[in-house]
């Protein structure tokens, strides 16, 4: 049976529609969904319903865990939190390495988050474009080869992109609006994108992409 991968962005952030919040947050780099975000992952959820995915993973950052969470409660898994997932860190976007959530905490707002799940890939403030693109790769490859099942990883524009290229041959485009999907299928040896950047599942899709 050929394994496939699903690889998601999480839904629109709360700094995106209301900048103004980013000057006074506790954690001004670890954003949460807004709630136009929030309709987007319980649509993205809808949309993976029937398929064959038993592992669900996210990024530490609270719009990928939130992201995760509704698709979660629509396929009744838990949800592994996976640090190789992680945002971009660019010091043009992040003075400091971004604040998150403790783990204890995230936990006691998302129950589904599998507190036994190791994260199989550290990421080091600051990183190069290119050293974001090693990295998700690395994870995804780590995670298909370990995991057979089908598997659901949730990102950023970054990690979207990087996991995708560390599964595929070569480096074709790969669009990555929020809340999108990419589909992977294994067919022996090989990896096949059958969906890029798919928001069809969507209300209402994003218009111009931005990345992180």
């Amino acid at each position: 049976m050929n394994q496939t991968i699903w690889i998601a962005r999480h839904g629109n952030r709360l700094d995106f529609v209301n900048p103004e919040w980013f000057n006074t947050a506790e954690r001004p780099y670890d954003p949460p969904l807004s709630e136009d975000g929030i309709i987007q992952a319980q649509e993205l959820g809808q949309r993976l319903v029937g398929e064959r995915i038993r592992h669900i993973f996210a990024s530490p950052f609270l719009r990928t865990v939130q992201t995760a969470d509704r698709v979660a409660q629509f396929l009744d898994l838990p949800i592994k939190i996976e640090a190789g997932l992680s945002e971009w860190l660019n010091p043009d976007w992040m003075k400091t390495d971004p604040e998150r959530l403790p783990m204890a905490v995230l936990q006691e707002q998302f129950p589904r988050i599998d507190l036994s799940y190791r994260s199989r890939i550290t990421p080091h403030y600051p990183e190069t474009s290119d050293r974001v693109i090693q990295r998700t790769g690395e994870t995804a490859r780590q995670l298909a080869a370990e995991f057979s099942d089908d598997i659901l990883l949730v990102g950023h524009g970054a990690s979207v992109e990087g996991a995708a290229w560390g599964l595929l041959d070569r480096r074709e485009p790969i669009k990555a609006p929020l809340c999108c999907l990419v589909k992977l299928v294994r067919k022996g040896d090989k990896w096949v994108m059958t969906l890029n950047g798919d928001t069809s599942h969507l209300s209402k899709a994003q218009g111009a992409i931005r990345l992180n």
